[in-house]
């Protein structure tokens, strides 16, 4: 038998490319994978080629022995550069030169076959097969006959390499070794396997270090836990387990499957290790997600006694991670040092620089190295593709595949397109995304799965669901994942009852929903406001043990703070017991969604006191917890920690910023926010448009508007909306119409029921009651609760019974259950004294079972915020508070004040009026905050319910004898009163 160490002299080489290469590879196609899986592994290696010295036979005379040095350079020598015709020729030449000698045949004929391996070249190899076939002296040969098995593995025909091995009359270890090795090289694991066992059960040879590495690669790409075990046990017992080659198989084959402490183990009884060790080792940490580990596991090599320099493949491993963790200056300090040892040209380092720089956000730093790279392959274009497409920019993605087409050596494949097409992300780039649907069908990539599944997708995304739908049925073989490609770009782009409907047929067809399916149904469900259908899909997950899933949890989440359960929503989310950073926001913003801003705030604390780091959906939801409490002194607090964090530079967080400000009474501080950001889109622009309007300073917020417009940004849906309702508190009428008018006629937008209801609010304050009727019944769209009591309200304020009563009816019939609309009636029917009528309505709030809101006002004093309700008398400082506003009463009613009873709509007696005027909640908030603050401190007082006309009188004058300003907030506006003066003008 031929020893291992003659085997390492002569053909046999392992096949197999370090395991923790392949994870770099994940980034390009499997056929493209393989081409360069091979590339790497048939790399020419000086040690395989046969010595010129070992088998000269001693009788060869010297014209021999010269033509002997001349010809196996020769064929090495053009087997290197790829000319294997010329090589062959070269060969069969000499062979029929009665000089040449067996030993110079058979070493050209093994240098000939490892480069048809090397180069895919295999009718070369055939040829050479049939000489050998024909030869009596080489037909078997072990050494020729394993390298035939080799080469043609590695040219991809296994079923060959299988007819040379069975029809061997002869076989060695090395010969199954090869087959083996050839099935496993070619990802056929199973085939591989059962060679083995063949190996194990039909023959007497002991599998070696060489045999074992293969096998148990094979294992690893079955992710067969379980049998890599077993072959783990068959390594012990055989002695081989301290081998440095089984060790690092074992190791690789470990984290591949998943069991990093069976891979940490190995390593650790590991008594040599080489770098490929630490590589494997470190591949396995980051392909399970121990980032942390495998970042230090490479500083322990780089410090370690061995001293070990990394390679390529350590590069191309621990790149990723610091892409994956964001950790630009690791992987600046990486690139550093690959640029020390030479490493930094090689084209995967290269990529995985470029692919690091793009996912850390530098862009520019990836697009240089790229630019540099003078050997660029389609990982290459890839990647930067990739990077571009990602941070969503379409232009230079699509400019950067338009180059890569240029290049004739180097063609897009199928994940160019999967990197590209994520980029398409709304109606405006569909011709984009239409053009790279028409290259992939020309190159037919539409028939691979993932192509198209992402197409499914990218056209749902940009609002095509017709056309998503057509591409899926267009699929021969639809999965699971072709489902939720559809099912997900209906219940995220619009159509939720079409999503729940592709759900229903998936299962009726048999096919088991996953944990996406589950996600998107229930996004479908939230959509819909279904809970019914939430808890059915909730009760699934429970049932088949998906709960668990973090994706699954958040969108439980969601789905009950969609349908108003936040106490639903609470409870599981206290049962999690891995709360990621998505779960925490999503719990914070649903409180603060759903108007339980206390709630929002109190959970926000629990986030800091468990260590947790705020992110930018964290700090919006407690700013908008903020505002709906008029938190100012928090809002500060959150502002602050925004701006030491670096999170002001997140448009939508500086936008909440300006927003909390402004509803919390400081339009000034709002203004000061908004002047200072050194980008201003349009959100920016709406959002302080919107300040100024609902603090009533419309000409203010038309200032603005039209500075907008005349920098050349456009205004958007939203950005009428706040100037419509800065008109409308302004009382300017004229102007709201015509920017109304601009919305359609100049702008191409088309008005949503929330514009027309700004202008039917507008012209109802302004008393143009038919007006805002006429407008009601001519819009293209059904009025809204919302607009109906609108125009009640100012039924009610002009006294406008008859159409009161007509637009209530209406009100009604869609919200038979509120109390709001109840009330509003009432108040219609007590403003003209038809008590009868508002004793009727008001038997019918106590009959249906509904509670009318009690006024009630806020005051934040010192971070801690004071509540007080109408006619409160219970509170410790309620006899203070009521000697207070016996003084100022005095005080206003010298300069002018008198109580307007007309606000107390209920049928007492004048006297009873006055004391029920007295007792309002804003005016007990008032005198409290003269009494808990120094002279020159502003008052804001914060109401649930508007502000009554003797209120807003009385606050007028208070401001003017206290010489303090005092700011209001009521339901509807802001109400700045200072030196006896409102800025609504007395119009609200």
């Amino acid at each position: 038998m031929v020893s291992l160490q003659q085997l390492n002299n002569t053909a046999l080489v392992s096949p197999s490319l370090p395991y923790h290469h392949l994870h770099f590879y994940r980034t390009i196609s499997p056929p493209a994978r393989r081409r360069l899986y091979l590339k790497q592994t048939l790399q020419p290696r000086s040690s395989l080629h046969f010595s010129t010295h070992t088998h000269q036979s001693h009788s060869v005379s010297l014209s021999d022995h010269t033509h002997q040095l001349s010809f196996l350079p020769e064929i090495a020598k053009l087997s290197e550069t790829g000319s294997l015709t010329e090589a062959l020729n070269l060969f069969q030449k000499n062979l029929q030169n009665d000089s040449s000698n067996s030993s110079e045949t058979k070493e050209a004929m093994g240098i000939l076959l490892q480069a048809c391996g090397h180069q895919k070249d295999i009718e070369t190899g055939r040829k050479i097969h049939e000489i050998v076939s024909k030869s009596t002296q080489y037909s078997n040969d072990y050494v020729l006959n394993t390298r035939l098995i080799t080469m043609y593995a590695a040219c991809g025909s296994v079923l060959d390499s299988r007819l040379v091995f069975d029809n061997l009359q002869r076989k060695n270890l090395f010969q199954w070794n090869a087959l083996v090795s050839g099935y496993t090289r070619n990802e056929l694991y199973c085939e591989a396997i059962n060679v083995f066992v063949e190996l194990m059960s039909d023959t007497e040879f002991e599998p070696d270090n060489f045999t074992f590495p293969c096998v148990i690669k094979a294992c690893a790409g079955l992710l067969g836990a379980g049998l890599g075990e077993v072959i783990h046990g068959m390594v012990i017992k055989m002695a081989l387990v301290l081998d440095v080659f089984v060790g690092n198989a074992l190791i690789a084959m470990y984290g591949k499957c998943g069991l990093v402490d069976g891979a940490v183990k190995v390593f650790d009884y590991m008594p040599v290790r080489n770098l490929i060790s630490w590589n494997s080792m470190i591949c396995g940490f980051s392909e399970n997600g121990f980032s942390v580990d495998s970042l230090n596991l490479l500083v322990e090599m780089l410090v370690g006694e061995q001293g070990l320099a990394p390679d390529v493949a350590t590069m191309v491993t621990i790149l990723p991670v610091c892409a994956r963790e964001v950790e630009l200056d690791l992987g600046m300090e990486i690139h550093g040092l690959a640029i020390k040892l030479g490493l930094s040209e090689e084209v995967k380092v290269n990529n995985a620089l470029v692919d690091m720089y793009s996912k850390c956000g530098y862009l520019p730093e990836a697009l240089m190295l790229f630019d540099k790279n003078n050997n660029k392959n389609v990982v290459s274009w890839n990647t930067m593709i990739g990077g571009f497409s990602t941070e969503g920019y379409i232009f230079e993605s699509f400019n950067l595949l338009r180059k890569m087409q240029m290049q004739q050596e180097i063609e897009p494949n199928e994940v160019t397109v999967l990197n590209i097409l994520p980029s398409c992300l709304e109606n405006s780039q569909l011709p984009s995304l239409k053009e790279i649907h028409g290259y992939s069908i020309r190159h037919e990539f539409q028939y691979d799965e993932l192509v198209a599944n992402a197409l499914v997708t990218a056209y749902a995304k940009c609002g095509m669901l017709s056309s998503a739908e057509r591409v899926f049925n267009r699929m021969e073989m639809k999965t699971v994942s072709s489902w939720n490609a559809l099912i997900g770009g209906y219940a995220q782009n619009g159509d939720p009852k079409q999503a729940l409907n592709f759900y229903i047929q998936m299962t009726y067809l048999g096919f088991e929903p996953d944990w996406f399916s589950i996600g998107s149904l229930l996004l479908a469900c939230a959509h819909l406001n279904s809970l019914r259908c939430g808890q059915e899909v909730h009760g699934f997950a429970l049932r088949n043990g998906l709960e668990t899933d973090s994706f699954i949890g958040v969108s439980l989440l969601s789905l009950y703070i969609h349908c108003k359960k936040s106490s639903s929503a609470r409870l599981l989310f206290d049962g999690m017991e891995d709360k990621s950073l998505v779960s925490w926001n999503a719990m914070i913003s649903g409180y603060s969604q759903n108007g339980l801003p206390a709630e929002a705030l109190t959970l926000f604390r629990k986030l800091l006191s468990n260590g947790i780091q705020p992110s930018d959906i964290a700090i919006m939801s407690v700013l908008g917890a903020c505002s709906q409490l008029s938190a100012l002194r928090l809002g500060k607090e959150t502002h602050c920690y925004a701006l030491k964090s670096s999170l002001t530079e997140d448009v939508f967080v500086s936008c909440s910023i300006i927003d909390m400000y402004a509803k919390s009474g400081c339009i000034e501080e709002s203004r000061s926010v908004f002047d200072g950001l050194r980008d201003k889109d349009v959100a920016s622009w709406n959002a302080i448009i919107a300040a100024y309007g609902f603090h009533g300073h419309g000409k203010e917020a038309i200032k603005l508007f039209e500075r907008m417009e005349n920098i050349g940004q456009m205004p958007d849906c939203f950005t009428f909306i706040g100037i419509l309702t800065a008109c409308c508190h302004a009382g300017l009428v004229e102007e709201g119409l015509k920017y109304f008018s601009e919305m359609q006629n100049s702008h191409g937008l088309e008005p949503k029921l929330k514009h027309y209801a700004c202008v039917i609010d507008m012209l109802g304050r302004a008393r143009r009651l038919d007006d805002a009727l006429r407008l009601v019944n001519e819009m293209p769209e059904q009025p809204d609760s919302g607009i109906w009591s609108s125009l009640l309200s100012s039924c009610r304020r002009f006294g406008a019974l008859e159409m009161g009563e007509k637009v209530a009816e209406k009100l009604l019939e869609l919200e038979p259950n509120k109390v709001e609309n109840y009330v509003l009636l009432s108040n219609l029917y007590a403003g003209s004294g038809r008590w009868e009528d508002v004793r009727r309505v008001r038997q019918i709030i106590k009959d249906i079972g509904i509670q009318k809101d009690a006024g009630c006002s806020w005051i934040e004093l010192g971070g801690k915020v004071y509540s007080f309700l109408v006619g409160d008398n219970l509170l410790p400082e309620s006899e203070e508070i009521r000697l207070k506003w016996r003084r100022l009463e005095k005080q206003i009613s010298k300069i002018g004040y008198k109580p307007n009873t007309g606000s107390v709509l209920h049928e007492v007696e004048e006297d009873e009026k006055i004391e029920i005027l007295r007792g309002h909640s804003e005016k007990l908030a008032v005198c409290f905050g003269l009494l808990k603050t120094t002279k020159s401190t502003t008052l804001r007082i914060f109401k649930n319910l508007r502000i009554c006309v003797d209120c807003h009188n009385a606050a007028k004058l208070i401001s003017k004898v206290v010489e303090r300003e005092i700011i209001i907030r009521d339901n509807k506006r802001f109400h700045h009163f200072r030196d006896g003066f409102c800025s609504c003008g007395d119009y609200w």
